[in-house]
């Protein structure tokens, strides 16, 4: 583990202390650009491809927004949802508990410890917290475990932080992000997201992402969406 990077309980703390926040289905990641279209797309992707989904995991769950935004357009289904925050979690099982029919299963864990039931999901998200990863072998052990916890035909629906291979142009799509920041709550609030992205996130590329979730034995990837330093995909069994 990188000794300059927040471990797994200074991460956990700070998201104990996120939850009202991470509640909003419309701003609680206004910091991640183009958060609430990305949700929509892949709402309407994943009921486009999966239409007859009976089952999810959602990886670092938070408050349950990417959870309940499915939920609309794929109604009922049995919801896995785990998270580091237990705090994030009881919220996010009182809010999912009440737009579904299904199962609703809570795990407080890290993915990296986290070992899903084989062949039992028909979609998994991971929105905003891969990133937490820290080394090559934890992300092909995380999307090998993802790839065996599908059902065939099922999706894997990422969206996260990611970096350039091309050193000038991630100057100029971080540049990007800054100002958006700025936009957003000024140059304090730019100054606080970048010092705990810097403590607590390790982003790779998409490139990089692309080529593990291949080698996991996905058959395809589709990249769905892509704004400065953010992407979403949707990785296919």
């Amino acid at each position: 583990m990188d000794k300059s990077k927040s471990t797994v309980d200074e991460i956990r703390n700070r998201f104990d202390h996120e939850v009202e926040r991470f509640s909003n289905l419309e701003t609680g990641q206004s910091a991640t650009m183009d958060a609430a279209l990305v949700l929509d797309i892949i709402q309407q992707s994943a009921a486009r491809l999966c239409p007859h989904a009976r089952a999810m995991l959602d990886i670092g769950c938070g408050a349950g927004n990417f959870t309940l935004k499915l939920l609309q357009a794929l109604p009922n289904m049995d919801c896995t949802l785990i998270d580091l925050s237990q705090r994030m979690l009881d919220r996010a099982a009182q809010r999912v508990g009440g737009a579904t029919r299904g199962v609703v299963t809570c795990h407080q864990t890290d993915v990296r410890d986290y070992h899903p039931p084989t062949s039992a999901f028909d979609i998994v998200t991971a929105a905003a917290v891969l990133h937490h990863l820290r080394t090559e072998a934890e992300w092909r052990q995380v999307f090998q475990s993802i790839f065996s916890a599908l059902r065939p035909g099922g999706s894997l629906w990422v969206w996260d932080m990611i970096q350039h291979d091309t050193p000038a142009i991630e100057a100029v799509m971080q540049d990007r992000f800054h100002h958006h920041l700025v936009s957003l709550e000024g140059e304090t609030y730019r100054d606080k997201v970048l010092a705990y992205i810097e403590r607590e996130d390790t982003a790779t590329s998409l490139n990089f992402q692309v080529d593990v979730a291949k080698a996991a034995g996905f058959n395809r990837v589709e990249i769905l969406h892509k704004t400065a330093i953010f992407a979403a995909y949707v990785a296919i069994k």
